[in-house]
């Protein structure tokens, strides 16, 4: 997962207006057709060859991904209720961190005192270095008197459910020699009603011991509070103050809640890839030790297993704190109870998501392999060898099962990643030859970094490479073939991380149709998981995201009941089949206005002239007579005018576009001059615009004036057009010129041809594959029909094949803009029979659907 950029933001917008313009002739009209859901239709033919075999198709096809980016461990799949339980929380963290946050100060019946996070030699453990020191001053008149802290937990509070059972657990220690009483209690958030019979215990002695107890909840809430009141005078010591239902997922103590998990189970995975995402390889790699006790570090296995308490807190790059209460032991036996291969991912030294830098450290390199070579020992080892003895400490003396293992993620610096790999790979199939080791391609589908990757990959023979990409739905419709051409003995494909630009129906759909792609290539594609995988609702850093939640509901969106639909469906071998595609597809040349914008950075631009083809001025603009020519778009920049110039001076504003001219301008050149003047990134120049969800821009000097590149945006969702390393220098007036001539884009800087591309793909929104269920007998039929008309398919099964005239059809059809809820599940799977199975038959597939048709069949 890479790091939220200006290409992946403002994703809520609306596709159906692209859907609904991907067809453009043919209407007919069969209301009587089965299947049939609108009086538009399209006439296809679907015609398969039974006797031939496509590519085998490899358990671990679909899998997911699991990152901790948007509360998706604490606060998310792990189970424990209580936040910064080990009042670890700090500004390294997050800048409005406090040691207290999720925290409160209360007092009963008078009591008063000093609550404080302390790091001393009192600690419970070198990792667990902060507790909570409560100074009891113990003149309370009243029955009941204490003074202590209460706990906020995640979204509105902590959700409990009548009847169920928490498990309470808290260390302590007290200097008071007659002993401190703690009264544990769960309340509403208003402190007016009890959720439960409070729980008494005594703190004794001044040594760290565990004190536990089990909360019994008497109603249901979603806000509950946790307060620990101690009594009397002096000092106690708390830290690791938890609360963890008793029925989480498998009843594992110290376990996953239950309902995200068994959503994620529901799947069907063949593989869980995990930590992540940004924060294996983002931070210091140096471990969390004196001096300096590091608190920014990369994802390191071996800070996750063993007692919970023994765990180090680490900064998550996504802007909270990791407990770590959700390790590696936790990762391996949530993929063996869901029967899905486990695939960690290990830092590689080079940080990424927009970091980019390599560490040169050699004894720090080897240091990070030997911790790789002990992982697979923890995973794979027997209960003899050192790292097999803790897994069988932690209760799993039978291997896990290991047999992958990735190296890096999205590293931008394709040649120092791939350095440091190469003595990954070397040092892991020297001892364990039966190990794939996974290499990447960094985080677009395209780009220089991709070229220079995948190039090497192939030269060292690399067997599967990593691709990550987050694209427009128009993008998934136009690259269904992205694999036909692939190597078909190169290295094989690993596609870690993808999604379309949103939560709709619309996404799923152009989803959908782009996995039919990679089935057809099976040979090569041989893993592929959605991403991310868990968002909570009220801590989110990234969307789209495949399962929603809250502290108390779980709901998957229209993208989940996709992938839910074909991992449960994948088949074992693709059987070979060709369809017709969509006639009149809407084609025509590039038309819009033109537009300057910038993105966390000021920037001035003159002498703006749009000429037409034949020499015909359209626009000329040196601003002496003001801004008059020019809208206001989207942002909320400041633009003047100021020294001849037109000037956007907020360098904390984004997307400030402003835009001119005519939205049916075609066949044009561009020309202005342009300045960076501050701020982190260039400036960018936009034409094509129709809207502002739909134009193209030049975005030069973007992604932290890291490259540029053209990206096109269609219903605000963006796609890369062309893109190399160009950076941006401040104060230097750059002469940009762009010329569009029909879909062909031509683009100079300072009068070089920087680069071009036509944008000439087709957008097919017709497109299937056909599988074999080797233990059924069944042919599967996957067809996806992501337009507003309904498509009327004559279907052939091929000669010498006997067929189950009832077939099992299971269908997800709604409204391009559809959204699933807490509330609301407008997409959801639609089971039904067809009885009108032959070799050859017709059947029209609905407007706006997915449609899986299981017949079976016999030679």
């Amino acid at each position: 997962m890479r790091s939220t950029g200006r290409t992946r933001r403002g994703l809520g917008l609306t596709v159906s207006a692209l859907l609904s313009t991907l067809l453009a002739a043919a209407l007919l009209t069969d209301p009587t057709a089965a299947g049939a859901s609108s009086a538009a239709v399209t006439d296809y033919s679907i015609t398969v060859d039974p006797d031939s075999a496509g590519p085998e198709i490899d358990d671990a096809m679909y899998g997911v991904f699991y990152e901790d980016i948007n509360r998706a461990a604490d606060g998310g799949l792990y189970a424990e209720l209580v936040q910064n339980r080990s009042f670890e929380y700090g500004t390294a963290d997050n800048a409005s961190y406090t040691p207290l946050t999720s925290w409160a100060e209360t007092a009963t019946g008078g009591a008063t005192g000093t609550a404080r996070v302390v790091n001393d030699a009192a600690r419970l453990n070198e990792n667990n270095r902060g507790y909570l020191r409560l100074d009891l001053r113990g003149d309370g008149s009243g029955t009941g008197a204490g003074y202590g802290v209460t706990n906020s937990g995640y979204n509105t509070g902590i959700a409990v459910q009548t009847g169920k059972k928490y498990d309470f657990s808290v260390w302590a220690r007290t200097d008071n020699p007659s002993g401190t009483p703690l009264t544990i209690g769960l309340h509403t958030a208003s402190g007016s009603t009890a959720l439960a019979t409070p729980l008494r215990a005594t703190v004794r002695g001044d040594r760290w011991t565990k004190y536990t107890g089990t909360l019994t909840a008497r109603a249901t809430d979603t806000t509950g509070r946790l307060a620990v009141t101690a009594g009397g005078g002096g000092t106690v010591r708390l830290d690791m103050v938890s609360l963890l239902p008793r029925d989480t997922y498998k009843g594992r103590p110290n376990g996953l809640r239950k309902d995200l998990a068994e959503k994620i189970a529901a799947l069907k995975p063949g593989f869980l890839r995990f930590p992540g995402g940004c924060l294996v390889n983002t931070g210091s790699h140096r471990a969390y030790e004196a001096p300096d006790w590091e608190r920014k570090r990369s994802y390191q296995w071996k800070d996750t297993v063993g007692p919970v308490e023994e765990r180090p807190a680490n900064a998550n790059f996504w802007g909270y704190n990791q407990s770590y209460g959700l390790g590696y032991y936790e990762y391996f036996q949530f993929a063996e109870d869901i029967g899905a291969t486990p695939l960690p991912v290990v830092p590689a030294l080079v940080t990424g998501c927009g970091q980019n830098k390599a560490t040169d450290d050699p004894e720090l390199l080897r240091r990070h392999i030997q911790d790789t070579l002990d992982l697979i020992e923890f995973a794979n080892g027997p209960v003899t060898s050192p790292w097999g003895k803790k897994r069988a400490q932690m209760g799993h003396p039978k291997p896990f099962g290991l047999d992958r293992l990735e190296v890096g993620n999205e590293e931008n610096l394709p040649d120092a990643f791939f350095e440091r790999f190469t003595e990954f790979r070397a040092a892991i199939e020297a001892k364990h030859p039966e190990i794939t080791v996974i290499s990447n391609s960094g985080p677009d589908d395209s780009g220089v970094t991709f070229d220079r990757a995948w190039e090497l990959n192939r030269a060292a023979k690399v067997k599967m490479v990593d691709e990550h990409y987050y694209n427009s739905p128009r993008w998934f419709l136009e690259n269904n073939n992205r694999y036909d051409s692939y190597d078909r003995q190169g290295p094989k494909v690993f596609l870690g991380e993808y999604a379309s630009q949103d939560n709709r129906f619309g996404n799923s759909l152009a989803e959908a149709a782009y996995m039919t792609g990679l089935e057809r290539n099976a040979d090569v594609v041989k893993m592929a998981s959605y991403a991310p995988l868990l968002a909570n609702e009220d801590y989110v850093q990234w969307r789209p995201d495949l399962i929603w939640f809250d502290n108390a509901a779980a709901w998957g969106s229209t993208s989940y009941e996709t992938q839910k639909l074909f991992m449960n469906n994948v088949g074992d071998q693709v059987v070979p089949s060709q369809a017709s595609a969509t006639p009149s597809l809407p084609s025509g040349p590039i038309t819009g206005a033109v537009g300057l914008s910038t993105w966390a950075t000021s920037a001035a631009y003159d002498d703006v002239q749009v000429t037409s083809a034949d020499g015909s001025t359209l626009l000329s603009d040196d601003f002496s007579g003001g801004d008059g020519k020019w809208t206001k778009a989207t942002g909320t920049g400041s633009w003047q005018v100021r020294d001849g110039a037109y000037v956007q001076s907020d360098t904390a504003a984004e997307n400030t576009m402003v835009t001119a001219g005519d939205s049916g301008w075609q066949n044009y050149d561009l020309k202005l001059k342009a300045t960076k003047r501050a701020g982190s990134e260039g400036f960018l120049i936009a034409f094509g615009v129709k809207d502002t969800g739909n134009y193209y821009w030049w975005n030069l000097g973007g992604w932290g004036n890291t490259r540029s590149a053209v990206e096109k945006a269609t219903d605000g969702a963006k796609q890369t057009m062309a893109e190399d390393g160009t950076k941006i220098e401040t104060g230097r007036a750059y002469d940009v010129r762009v010329e569009v001539r029909g879909r062909q884009v031509t683009l100079y800087l300072d009068g070089k041809k920087w680069g071009s591309f036509t944008d000439d793909k087709v957008a097919e929104p017709f497109r299937q594959v056909v599988t074999r269920d080797k233990a059924t007998g069944e042919l599967i039929v996957k067809v996806v029909n992501a337009q507003d008309a309904a498509a009327r398919t004559r279907i052939g099964l091929g000669q010498g094949v006997t067929v189950r005239r009832t077939a099992r059809l299971t269908t997800l059809q709604g409204a391009p803009d559809a959204v699933n809820t807490a509330t609301d599940r407008p997409i959801r799977p639609i089971g039904s029979t067809f009885d009108g199975v032959d070799t050859t038959f017709s059947y029209t597939f609905p407007a706006n659907s997915i449609t899986f048709m299981r017949i079976a069949t016999r030679k």
